[in-house]
C-alpha cells in the first residue's frame, strides 16, 4: 500500500478532517520549502501538493500565479522542485502530490520525469491541463512507477464523466469547487452541496476538494460530503508579505492549524 493510500485509509478509519495544504516551492522567500512542509506536517497537514512554478498557469488565479513568480525567480525550476523533494523525505513519510502543467514536464522527458519524481519520493501527481482521454501513456508510466494519477472532477462534469474519471484516478480524485480558476472564496454558490452529493454518489474511490477554501466552516461543509479539502491561495496569502523564513514558517503553522 502507497502512502496516500495509507493515509486515506487512516484518516477514514478514525474520521478525522484530512487537510491538504498547497505550496509553491520557495515562496515567498528563498530557502522557505523544506521547513515550510516540515512545520505543516506538525500542524496537521495529512498530505502536502505542492506545486510546480509555470510561467503560464491556466488554471491558477492571481494568488498562485504571483507565487510562481516569485518562485521562478528563486530558482524553483523543475528539477529543483525535485531536488527539494528529495531533501524532505529524508525527514518525512507524508504524502506529497505534485500539482503541475504538461509543459514543463515534457521538456524534461516524460519518462525521465517520473522515475525522477519517484527516485525524490514523490508520490502523486495532478497535471490539470492533460486531458484524462490522453493519458494512456502517462497512466501506464505512472503505474510503472508506483505513481498516484489524481485527475479533475469539475462542476460541469456529468455522472458519466465523474465515474469515468474515478475509474482513471489511482488513489482519489479532486473535485473542483468552481468553475473558473483558484482562489480564496466566500462561498461556492447555491448547488454546491448538490454538486458534492453528486460526486459522492458516482464515485467509488475517494474525492478531495479544492479550488477557494479559505476557513474551517467551509471544510466542515466540505468533509460531510467529501474525504478531504485542500487550501492554497489563503494559505499562500497568509505569508505572502514575510522576509524571512521563520516568519513564513509562525504565520503558515498559524494559519494552517486554525483550519483543524
Amino acid at each position: 500500500m502507497n502512502r496516500i493510500a495509507a493515509t486515506l485509509q487512516q484518516y477514514q478509519s478514525t474520521k478525522k478532517t484530512l487537510v491538504i495544504p498547497y505550496v509553491t516551492p520557495e515562496f515567498p522567500v528563498k530557502g522557505t520549502t523544506i521547513p515550510l512542509i516540515l512545520a505543516l506536517e506538525q500542524a496537521g497537514a495529512g498530505m502536502i501538493e505542492v506545486g510546480i512554478p509555470f510561467s503560464d498557469p491556466l488554471a491558477d488565479g492571481p494568488t498562485i500565479q504571483h507565487s510562481s513568480e516569485i518562485a521562478i525567480k528563486n530558482g524553483a525550476s523543475l528539477k529543483r522542485v525535485l531536488e527539494l523533494i528529495t531533501e524532505v523525505r529524508k525527514q518525512t513519510n507524508i504524502p506529497l502530490i505534485l500539482m503541475g502543467y504538461i509543459n514543463p514536464v515534457l521538456n524534461y522527458g516524460l519518462e525521465k520525469f517520473l522515475q525522477d519524481a519517484k527516485k525524490a519520493g514523490v508520490d502523486g501527481l495532478i497535471i490539470p491541463d492533460m486531458p484524462p482521454e490522453e493519458s494512456d501513456e502517462f497512466r501506464s508510466l505512472c503505474m510503472k512507477n508506483n505513481l498516484s494519477n489524481i485527475f479533475l472532477i469539475a462542476p460541469t462534469s456529468s455522472e458519466e464523466r465523474i465515474r469515468y474519471i474515478d475509474s482513471l484516478s489511482s488513489d482519489f480524485s479532486y473535485c473542483v469547487s468552481v468553475t473558473g480558476v483558484t482562489g480564496a472564496r466566500t462561498s461556492f454558490g447555491d448547488h454546491f452541496n448538490e454538486y458534492l452529493s453528486r460526486v459522492k454518489k458516482n464515485t467509488t474511490k475517494a474525492f478531495v476538494v479544492g479550488f477557494g477554501i479559505k476557513s474551517k466552516e467551509q471544510i466542515m461543509n466540505i468533509t460531510a460530503f467529501a474525504d478531504g479539502a485542500v487550501v492554497a491561495s489563503a494559505l499562500l496569502q497568509a505569508i505572502a508579505d514575510k522576509k524571512n523564513i521563520g516568519d513564513v514558517v509562525v504565520n503558515a503553522r498559524q494559519f494552517f492549524s486554525s483550519l483543524i
